[in-house]
């Protein structure tokens, strides 16, 4: 037989891990506005086109969010702009092009490249009769108006290349009030605030009749739309990325104002405007009844109830121990119960933040962690109270009976004290299918999702399509926990 050649065994080789290479799914994540949940969607959208598998996490937050998600691998590559990298990722003040971008992140084991053919610049603006009335033009002339109230988004306060670098630029003294992007315009337009934040390819500019303030000492870097990835990303997935690289300049500023308009002005989900961009046919807006039950409903039920469920049978778990060890030993009592009401009063949000670079992940595992911890109070109360609130008759008599102390636990104290730490799990359990909400900012998935794209597109019918279901599942969960307490009320033997 003759010896199989061994530039074919490397060949069959790199075509095999070629092939296992795209048959893991290309991950691409996005922000928290309306241009980088569409650009997510078309990325995903044509690397499945080409037949590779791609996944979409939506949402994930700020800058900070998505460049660990990136460092730790939980994504490969999300919409970025290059003014962003630079001052934020790069921390550096001078103009760089796209290869003195690349020069500087290539030590973290990433790169920014495809650039899609637009600039999406940061800027302030006004209602136009107003800036006309009180003679505004440029950022400058905002700083002789101390008395204008300035609603800015969250992330816009404080990045290094907004609110802080800004107000020092131009000498601004007002104090701004940090508001979510996407209520911006209306609380703009409601005359609640005077002057907010703009991407400058908003699509609401010019429907809402804005002024855009000249940035008349040049303080904004360009924002060149860019996709900002981990430097393996082609060869890791080579048939995904070569359908993602022929995007590279073919999306123009008016293109992607119209993207833009057709999510936030005709409310058509971001999903369907990526589909009509890359060649589908027009989608209409949905009503709520079609935007609950959309295609994607189960799979966000299945996420929200696992994240719930597997949260809770850890809080379980560990949370019975904890209160009957408080109940047995009074000297635990104090720093167990403190300890699990402090954590409860962190801020879920912050809480998650905390977790990500703790667990070098985002997804479900630190919101699963999270929850978990926001379900021990309840739980651990209700425990704590249940075994103290067993008659010392009881204990006497199982004593007295020959009964050791193990067993008076299992077979008196604990069914004696069962309805009273069902009813914690009970409250744990409800609490957490409406805090599970929130795990979607970093990628958890569940009926958040919806709820913050609702947020970023300030559409009603979106937000409700998420937190209508989300509190139909308290609802059950509430109704399946009180038949378990009546039924276990009924087999618990009076302690008189």
């Amino acid at each position: 037989m003759r010896p199989v050649p061994t530039a074919l065994i490397a060949g069959v080789f790199v075509l095999v891990t070629a092939a296992l290479a795209d048959e893991v799914p290309l991950r691409i994540g996005s922000k928290r506005f309306t241009e980088s949940y569409v650009l997510g969607e078309v990325l995903v959208q044509t690397a499945r086109l080409a037949g590779a598998p791609a996944d979409h996490l939506p949402g994930l937050g700020n800058t900070a969010i998505l460049q660990q998600a990136l460092a730790n691998g939980s994504i490969d590559a999300y919409p970025e702009y290059t003014g962003t990298i630079a001052r934020e990722i790069l921390k550096v003040e001078e103009p760089l092009d796209l290869a003195g971008i690349n020069a500087r992140l290539a030590p973290m084991g990433l790169a920014a490249s495809l650039p899609l053919g637009f600039s999406n610049g940061y800027a302030l603006g006004m209602r136009s009769a107003d800036a006309r009335q009180r003679g505004i033009r440029s950022l400058s002339d905002v700083a002789k108006h101390p008395e204008l109230r300035l609603g800015l988004s969250h992330e816009f306060i404080g990045r290094r290349d907004g609110w802080p670098g800004l107000q020092t630029a131009y000498g601004i003294t007002a104090t701004p009030r940090g508001l979510d992007h996407g209520l911006a315009y209306e609380a703009l337009a409601a005359s609640e605030i005077d002057v907010i934040d703009l991407y400058t390819t908003d699509a609401k500019i010019v429907r809402n009749d804005i002024a855009v303030l000249v940035d008349d000492r040049a303080y904004f870097p360009r924002y060149d739309a860019v996709i900002l990835h981990r430097i393996d990303v082609a060869a890791k997935h080579p048939k995904a990325w070569k359908a993602i690289a022929a995007l590279a300049g073919s999306i123009n500023e008016s293109t992607m104002i119209g993207l833009n308009a057709r999510a936030e002005i005709d409310r058509v989900d971001f999903a369907a405007v990526a589909r009509e961009y890359l060649g589908g046919g027009k989608s209409s807006s949905r009503g709520l009844l079609q935007a609950i039950f959309a295609p994607d409903f189960w799979r966000l039920l299945a996420g929200h109830v696992g994240l719930v469920f597997g949260s809770l049978v850890m809080a379980i778990a560990c949370a019975i121990p904890l209160g009957i060890a408080a109940a047995r030993h009074r000297r635990l009592a104090q720093p167990v119960l403190i300890t699990a009401g402090l954590l409860q009063t962190i801020p879920s949000l912050a809480m998650l933040a905390f977790l990500i670079p703790l667990t070098g992940s985002i997804g479900a595992w630190p919101a699963t962690i999270a929850l978990f911890l926001y379900a021990l109070l309840p739980i651990v109360r209700n425990t704590h109270a249940g075994i103290l609130g067993v008659h010392g008759t009881m204990r006497q008599a199982a004593l007295a009976l020959g009964l050791r102390k193990g067993d008076v636990l299992r077979h008196v104290e604990l069914p004696l004290a069962a309805p009273t730490i069902l009813a914690g799990v009970k409250t744990a359990a409800v609490i957490n299918v409406g805090t599970a909400t929130i795990a979607a900012f970093i990628g958890a998935g569940g009926f958040g999702e919806r709820i913050a794209q609702g947020l970023a597109l300030n559409d009603q019918t979106v937000l409700l399509a998420g937190a209508i279901p989300a509190a139909g599942l308290a609802l059950v969960v509430h109704v399946v926990f009180e038949w378990l307490e009546r039924r276990m009320g009924a087999h618990v033997p009076d302690q008189r």
